[in-house]
């Protein structure tokens, strides 16, 4: 995805996450952050990995700058491909420290109604108490219920944009497809999910995504169809966003780097056509040459490589600014815009 994406954390919730960190030992927040992690690698949800407040703080320090970078990236991929859309109403399934509550807002400033959920009490505390410190009022009068998701949502109203962001991994495979039911069930407008970028990510995201359309939704991003996916063997459709590491983020992970790149699979799933121009999506970093640029796309007839040769010289310099997660349009004659 586009590096230039709002994928620094606002300034706002920066300064939360700096208040609720006062006093506490970095060190000690990334072991408990880094044996959070091996919970999660071990097949643990987040009722079992996070037991405490500085466990939600500690997880919230090392994963919430790197999901909000995702979430904000395929926003901002949702609002370029369906640019009509405009949500009131968000629900925010599986919420933890409410980070894609941020993104949406910051994406989405004309929402006036936010509502999460979550079976984690020390994420609900936490993300109440930066919720609190936003400077939007929408973000101060979010809502936050806890318990048993797959109860509380029946009891909730559907919204215009739902999401769930990391929390499908945490399911057994055997609920996915029931869980994907309760979701769109929930979904007035437009659902979001997002998941690691890895095979098996992926995989949740691929099954998800072909059993709703299978239920008449319709694809908005990052597929240009609404056709099964047409990716084969060990394949696999991913992206990336890079974001800035904070020094409170680096030490509790322990990383050197000033930067970071997180990796996530996602769909987005509309009630309705939305009768926009359908792009190619741009499914890896273009591959340059001082002779060709060779690009992996998903189009409406499946998987192509785009070939341009530096004979052609503005489709060629075109292409080399194509990066990995744009959406382009190709005219008939194999010229293209990004």
């Amino acid at each position: 995805m586009d590096t230039d994406l709002p994928s620094d954390l606002p300034s706002d919730l920066r300064a939360g996450l700096d208040r609720a960190a006062q006093g506490i030992s970095r060190h000690a927040l990334g072991r408990r952050s880094a044996a959070i992690s091996q919970a999660y690698r071990s097949g643990q949800g987040s009722a079992q990995a996070i037991q405490s407040a500085d466990d939600a703080l500690a997880y919230a320090l090392a994963r919430l700058p790197a999901t909000f970078a995702a979430a904000s990236s395929v926003l901002a991929a949702l609002k370029e491909a369906a640019p009509d859309f405009a949500p009131r109403t968000f629900l925010d399934v599986g919420a933890g420290p409410g980070t894609a509550c941020w993104a949406a807002v910051g994406c989405f400033p004309g929402l006036t109604a936010l509502h999460l959920v979550d079976d984690n009490v020390h994420l609900r505390l936490l993300a109440l108490r930066l919720l609190s410190g936003g400077a939007v009022g929408t973000l101060r009068d979010a809502t936050y219920r806890q318990g048993d998701v797959g109860q509380l949502i029946d009891a909730l109203a559907a919204a215009d944009l739902t999401i769930a962001s990391y929390v499908v991994g945490e399911l057994p495979a055997a609920r996915l497809l029931d869980y994907a039911d309760a979701l769109w069930s929930k979904t007035a407008g437009i659902l979001v999910v997002i998941e690691p970028g890895t095979p098996a990510g992926f995989a949740r995201v691929r099954s998800l995504r072909s059993h709703l359309v299978g239920r008449h939704a319709h694809v908005v991003a990052p597929c240009p169809h609404d056709h099964e996916c047409p990716l084969a063997g060990g394949d696999w459709c991913h992206f990336s966003q890079r974001l800035n590491r904070s020094r409170d983020h680096g030490r509790v992970k322990g990383a050197a780097l000033s930067f970071e790149d997180e990796k996530f699979s996602y769909v987005a799933l509309s009630r309705v056509a939305l009768g926009v121009p359908r792009r190619d999506r741009v499914l890896a970093s273009p591959r340059v040459t001082k002779a060709l640029v060779t690009t992996k796309l998903c189009t409406p007839d499946g998987v192509a490589m785009d070939v341009a040769s530096r004979r052609d010289a503005d489709t060629y310099r075109e292409r080399k600014r194509w990066r990995w997660g744009d959406a382009v349009s190709r005219e008939a004659d194999g010229r293209a815009n990004p």
